[in-house]
């Protein structure tokens, strides 16, 4: 079954900086998303909710993409970025910042697959979805101001 796919502005934004092998490593994930849906993931994110409920998958080098699927059919690309130690281009920093919530002192991350035995998506509500679009708008913004200086 198709999938539909739709980017956040903020993810949008971070797409538009991905060049040469990045972008085609983005460009082949869109497509084998929509093509397979959850199965094109790798794994869920652990932690507090909303974060059991949103998957990523590794895309080249240190280059990760988080996603939410909203229903069956559709799903938000909400971030796309380097895992590295910098906090401030960490996509799992930006992630906590997304969602509103920091895992826990000590706390250890699995990575259960993204699609349930079997192979349904995490579903993410309609109103968490609208939050996490909501408060990329507002990342995107704080972000774009900070180099405007």
């Amino acid at each position: 079954m198709p999938v539909n796919v739709a980017e956040t502005w903020l993810a949008s934004t971070q797409v538009a900086g991905l060049r040469g092998p990045a972008r085609k490593a983005y460009e082949t994930f869109l497509d084998d998303l929509a093509n397979r849906g959850c199965a094109a993931l790798g794994y869920r994110v652990t932690g507090p909710e909303p974060l059991p409920r949103l998957c990523v998958k590794h895309l080249r080098g240190n280059d990760r993409v988080v996603v939410a699927f909203e229903n069956r059919t559709s799903v938000w690309i909400l971030l796309v970025g380097p895992h590295e130690d910098d906090p401030g281009r960490n996509v799992y920093d930006r992630l906590y910042e997304l969602a509103g919530v920091r895992p826990p002192a000590g706390w250890k991350r699995t990575r259960p697959e993204c699609c349930s035995p079997t192979g349904e998506a995490p579903l993410t509500s309609a109103e968490v979805v609208d939050d996490l679009f909501q408060r990329a708008r507002a990342i995107g913004r704080k972000h774009r101001n900070q180099f405007r200086r």
